[in-house]
């Protein structure tokens, strides 16, 4: 995280300067996970192919609890078998989902980045102790705030109730200055992504489970503990609106994420 402190200094600064959103605009969201078309589409026909292999042997996907759609605004919960070391064992909340793809932030990776080293132009952020996460490996150097807020913020989109994301350097400033009951932020160096349909293939094997979302885990909650605690709740009696999908009927076989990257085509 250290390495590329910089480039996200750069990234921020220039945010600054200009008193735009630190936040991507919906047009570029899908760019994040790749822009040429073409290797879109070759994604796309690999992540069919494998689902129809997937669908064609159900024995492979034997289900704990019933499917629940993915969408924007709910947490991705990592397979406790999940081995890629982007993903082991975190909790990402989409924050968009649609036809080109799906983007999200990890919650539970604190690094010891302080954010005043990141935005040394906040004079409000001198001597405080808010640090950097990272929010996944998609463009680590772009800076996302993810915000609680009582009422929507300019240039900030909702992922679900009273949670925002992107947002101005104005309005991290206020909520560090005149903060209303309960709003606060949390700041992200990078995201989580998938291409169209790699998300729903990735849920076909069991490697994530789903369940709805709550600003008390992202904003309050001990990073440390979320995982294991999210877990517990996946793991607890069939519970309305969750989901988690259990790879084999018997035993508890290594899951290793599927990771097509269609910027590398």
């Amino acid at each position: 995280m250290e390495a590329f402190l910089p480039s996200v200094k750069g990234q921020a600064l220039k945010a600054l300067k200009s008193g735009r959103s630190l936040m991507l605009p919906p047009s570029e969201c899908p760019r994040a996970l790749g822009s040429a078309g073409a290797r879109k589409v070759m994604a796309s026909v690999l992540l069919g192919g494998l689902l129809t292999v997937l669908h064609a042997v159900p024995a492979l996907a034997s289900m704990e609890f019933a499917p629940s759609p993915v969408e924007k605004g709910v947490l991705l919960v990592a397979s406790p078998s999940l081995e890629d070391p982007n993903f082991r064992q975190a909790v990402v909340l989409v924050v968009e989902h649609g036809p080109e793809g799906t983007v999200g932030l990890i919650l539970n990776r604190s690094t010891k980045v302080l954010l005043s080293d990141v935005l040394p132009d906040i004079t409000v952020l001198k001597g405080s102790s808010y640090r950097l996460f990272s929010g996944g490996p998609v463009e680590p150097s772009r800076l996302l705030l993810l915000f609680r807020l009582k009422e929507p913020a300019a240039d900030a989109r909702s992922v679900f109730d009273g949670v925002y994301v992107g947002g101005t350097p104005r309005v991290l400033e206020r909520i560090i200055t005149q903060a209303k009951p309960t709003e606060t932020f949390r700041a992200f160096a990078g995201s989580a992504g998938w291409a169209p349909r790699q998300l729903e293939a990735e849920l076909v094997v069991g490697a994530w489970g789903v369940l709805p979302a709550d600003s008390f885990s992202i904003f309050d909650q001990d990073p440390a503990v979320l995982w294991s605690d999210c877990l517990s709740r996946l793991q607890a009696p069939r519970v309305e609106g969750v989901a988690w999908l259990v790879p084999f009927a018997h035993g508890t076989p290594t899951i290793k994420r599927w990771s097509f990257d269609v910027r590398s085509w």
